[in-house]
């Protein structure tokens, strides 16, 4: 079997170096961030290194690969200046993936910073429906969260909350990360198929666009969000393998976040690829 697995890697030496790098270390697709991911500043657009990156990945056979919206972006806060770079950044993210061969947008849906779950929530909407319009190639992602502080999107209803309520939302899918849901309190270390089965009833497994595989120094339910190298946290090993022999996610493009090098990260694509082959 056949799976889709990379890394996040920087693109400070361009989309192509980025993508050689993941070829490297036996990847097929990479994460990398919209722009700086502590500040705002985003990367010069050059078509003919977009097209170059195309050509590279079509070449050598590259799944869908995946942005990520920086940190700083909070649609949920209670600042306006600081909702008003969420809603820049947003437009010109989306406006220069368009431009570029990458499918997935993931973001953090921000903290409501005091204001309560409802507040953030509306504050989310709004945003998304004044940026996401019809034409637009790229498919929006919610992350699931740890729920640390004031942080939405620690539950499964405060996501599908969000969509309901955003009108494009067929523009709208979810990346479920493996170390915040589980410190969220969703134990998917013994009960992976139920934590899918209530992700379903809830969300929808066709809203399901990507996984962060992701260990976590953190135990199951302290709402903590630190990573840890698969196999050395309180996940272990065995849950990357249930979720690479389970048929549900199995096919969805999987990013490694972990605290790695380029040799880690090379070490943790090898072992998935190989229980996926283990599988055929």
């Amino acid at each position: 079997m056949k799976i889709t697995i990379g890394a996040h890697l920087s693109i400070a030496k361009g989309y192509l170096k980025a993508s050689q790098e993941a070829y490297d270390m036996g990847a097929n697709t990479f994460q990398f961030f919209s722009r700086n991911p502590r500040g705002g500043s985003i990367r010069k657009f050059d078509q003919k290194e977009a097209d170059d990156w195309n050509s590279y990945m079509q070449e050598h056979q590259f799944g869908e690969v995946l942005a990520h919206a920086p940190y700083t972006l909070n649609m949920a806060s209670s600042k306006e200046e600081v909702r008003d770079f969420a809603y820049r950044a947003f437009s010109e993210d989306l406006e220069r993936l368009s431009q570029l061969p990458c499918t997935l947008y993931n973001f953090h849906p921000g903290s409501h910073t005091g204001d309560g779950v409802q507040t953030g929530v509306s504050r989310i909407t709004e945003i998304l429906n004044k940026t996401l319009f019809k034409e637009q190639k790229v498919i929006v992602l919610l992350e699931t969260m740890a729920g640390k502080g004031t942080e939405i999107g620690r539950s499964f209803e405060e996501i599908a909350e969000i969509i309901a309520k955003t009108q494009l939302n067929e523009k709208l899918g979810v990346c479920l990360d493996t170390c915040h849901t589980y410190c969220a309190g969703y134990d998917i270390k013994n009960n992976l198929d139920d934590v899918l089965e209530e992700f379903d009833k809830i969300i929808g497994l066709n809203r399901l666009k990507a996984l962060h595989l992701n260990d976590t120094k953190n135990d199951y339910q302290t709402n903590k969000d630190r990573h840890e190298i698969l196999g050395n946290g309180f996940l272990g090993i065995e849950t990357f393998v249930e979720i690479i022999k389970n048929k549900h996610i199995n096919q969805l493009p999987m990013f490694l976040e972990t605290p790695n090098d380029f040799n880690g990260y090379a070490r943790e694509v090898a072992f998935l690829k190989g229980v996926a082959a283990a599988l055929s």
